[in-house]
C-alpha cells in the first residue's frame, strides 16, 4: 500500500471529490491522506513545506512556485476553461454588448473580486483589464466563499471564479455569466494533477493514481449524475443539482496534457512576466512531465468531447 498526502480545493468538479468518496484509490493499493487547501498559491506553499505529495491546482501558481525553487512537475491535466466572469444582474453580458473590451468597460473605476493573487482567476483578470488599459480594480479574497459574500452584499459588482461560484452566486444573488470560459482564455489550464520532484521516483504509485484519476475524469463527464451524488454526499453541503449545474458551465474533463493544454500554460508564462509575478522564463520542460500521463492515457484527449 502507498500513501499519498494530496492537497485539493473545494472545486466540485475536480475528481478529487470522485476519489475521496469511493474506494478506488484504496482498491488500486493507495492509502490517500486528504487535505483542503483555501487556494491554488496556498498548495504551492504546502509543496514548498513538503506537507503533500499531489496536488489539485491551476498551472499559474505552479509557474510562480517553479520560479521560486519549489521542485514541482505537472503529471496530467484534469480540466480546462474554468474561469467565467460572473456580475450582478443588472450588467450586460458578451451576447448583448458583442465584445470583451465593451463588457469590461462597464466595471472601469469598479472591482472585480478574484480568489488569491498568483490564482490562475487573478491572473486571468488581470492580464485582460491590463491589455485593455483600463482602471478597473482586481480586489482578491483568500477563499472563493468569500468571493461570493462580496457579491451578495454587492460589495463588488462581478468576480471571476470557478463554475461553482458562479452556481451559488446565481441561487443567492440573481448574479449572471456575462463572458463564458471558452472566451476569457481557450484551453486554460483551470487545474492539473502535479507532484513534487521526489515522487517522480516512485512511478508504480503515479501511475496506479492516474489509473484512478482518469476514471474520474470519465465518469463526470460519461455519467454526471452518478458523479454528482458521490461529491453531494461527501461534502454534506451542496446538493446533486447544484454539482449537476456546475459541471455543465464548463464540461471539459480529461486526465491528458494534450498540446492545446501546454500551449495555454505557456501563454501564462508570458502573462505573468507581464504582470511583475515571475522575473525569469520557464520552460516547457520545467513544468511538465509528460511520461506518466502518456502510458495511462495514450488515446486521444477528450477535452473537447
Amino acid at each position: 500500500m502507498s500513501t499519498l498526502t494530496i492537497g485539493h480545493l473545494s472545486t466540485v468538479y475536480h475528481t478529487s471529490f470522485i476519489l475521496e468518496g469511493t474506494d478506488w484509490l484504496r482498491n488500486m493499493g493507495i492509502d490517500a491522506r486528504w487535505k483542503l487547501f483555501a487556494s491554488g498559491p496556498d498548495i504551492v506553499k504546502a509543496f514548498e513545506g513538503e506537507e503533500i505529495d499531489i496536488g489539485y491546482i491551476g498551472l499559474p501558481p505552479v509557474i510562480i512556485g517553479i520560479t521560486r525553487g519549489v521542485p514541482l512537475k505537472c503529471i496530467a491535466g484534469g480540466h480546462v476553461e474554468g474561469t467565467v466572469m460572473l456580475a450582478q444582474k443588472e450588467y450586460k453580458g458578451l451576447g448583448e454588448l458583442g465584445d470583451i473590451a465593451a463588457v469590461l468597460a462597464q466595471f472601469k473605476g469598479k472591482a472585480i473580486g478574484t480568489p488569491p493573487r498568483g490564482s490562475i482567476h487573478d491572473v486571468i483578470a488581470r492580464d485582460l483589464i491590463a491589455r485593455l488599459g483600463y482602471d478597473i480594480e482586481v480586489r482578491n479574497y483568500p477563499w472563493a466563499d468569500f468571493v461570493l459574500d462580496a457579491l451578495v452584499d454587492r460589495k463588488i459588482p462581478a468576480a471571476m471564479g470557478t463554475p461553482p461560484l458562479v452556481v451559488a452566486a446565481r441561487r443567492f444573488c440573481g448574479a449572471r455569466i456575462i463572458i463564458p470560459p471558452g472566451r476569457l482564455w481557450p484551453n486554460n489550464p483551470s487545474y492539473g494533477i502535479v507532484a513534487r520532484e521526489e515522487l517522480l521516483r516512485e512511478e508504480d504509485a503515479i501511475l496506479r493514481f492516474l489509473e484512478a484519476h482518469e476514471r474520474a475524469c470519465n465518469f463526470i463527464r460519461e455519467r454526471p449524475a452518478e458523479a454528482a451524488r458521490i461529491v453531494a454526499r461527501l461534502t454534506g453541503i451542496v446538493d446533486e443539482g447544484f454539482v449537476l449545474e456546475a459541471y455543465r458551465i464548463s464540461p471539459k474533463y480529461c486526465a491528458a496534457l494534450s498540446p492545446e493544454y501546454i500551449e495555454s500554460t505557456m501563454g501564462f508564462v508570458e502573462a505573468l512576466k507581464g504582470l511583475g509575478y515571475i522575473s525569469r522564463s520557464v520552460s516547457k520542460d520545467e513544468i511538465f512531465d509528460t511520461r506518466f500521463i502518456e502510458k495511462t492515457h495514450p488515446e486521444r484527449p477528450h477535452y473537447g468531447m
